[in-house]
């Protein structure tokens, strides 16, 4: 009889310990998603400064003048897949798949670094030609948006190395799930983010 009230006891417990487990998960999300409006504030006050620098060139060039489409259009290739290659990770981590995870991740890395190398070497060329961010208000407003959008893909980055770590090392626990999602949210956010800004600066400023 005390061996099945133990047993009760223990199985009570770790139903406890789930539900815990449960509900900072959601908190932890929920957080997180609060962090990403305070984002959308930062994001669309930094396009509100582009919108009024935009014609601002002081007899600099304009967008029509040093955007080049094809490439732009790259970039947005490998942002675009890289968001579709995190899909595949989150769909094999509810499957409970950790080489799968970990594969995809590393796909997403490789096409998100690929996206922060080509603005990199974008951006050198410019300022290389004498378009840098000092030459007037339009590429003050461009190197802004364009670079705080590359600094968070950079930060995101880095976190989607520290969870393959985590996943390689840990597995798929309760944790590292909630991490992932967080950052999936976050990844995501960035891509749309990304769509408004070759919308807004580079279609537009080319048309």
């Amino acid at each position: 009889m005390s061996n099945l009230a133990t047993t009760a006891g223990h199985a009570h417990g770790h139903d406890h310990e789930h539900e815990e487990h449960h509900d900072a998960g959601e908190t932890t999300i929920f957080g997180f998603w609060l962090y990403l409006m305070t984002d959308c504030i930062l994001f669309a006050s930094i396009f509100a400064v582009y919108a009024v620098l935009v014609n601002n060139v002081a007899g600099g060039p304009s967008g029509h003048d040093i955007f080049e489409l094809p490439y732009v259009l790259g970039e947005t290739a490998l942002l675009l897949f890289s968001s579709i290659t995190y899909g595949f990770a989150m769909l094999a981590l509810f499957k409970g798949k950790k080489q799968q995870v970990l594969f995809w991740l590393a796909m997403t890395f490789l096409l998100g670094a690929g996206f922060i190398a080509m603005e990199i070497n974008e951006f050198h060329l410019l300022i290389s030609e004498g378009y840098g961010p000092s030459r007037s208000g339009f590429l003050s407003g461009f190197f802004t948006l364009v670079g705080t959008h590359g600094l968070h893909v950079t930060s995101g980055l880095i976190w989607m190395a520290i969870m393959m770590y985590q996943v390689q090392k840990n597995g798929l626990t309760s944790t590292n799930k909630t991490r992932l999602s967080c950052l999936s949210l976050f990844w995501h956010f960035l891509d749309v983010v990304w769509i408004c800004v070759f919308t807004v600066v580079y279609l537009m400023g080319t048309l």
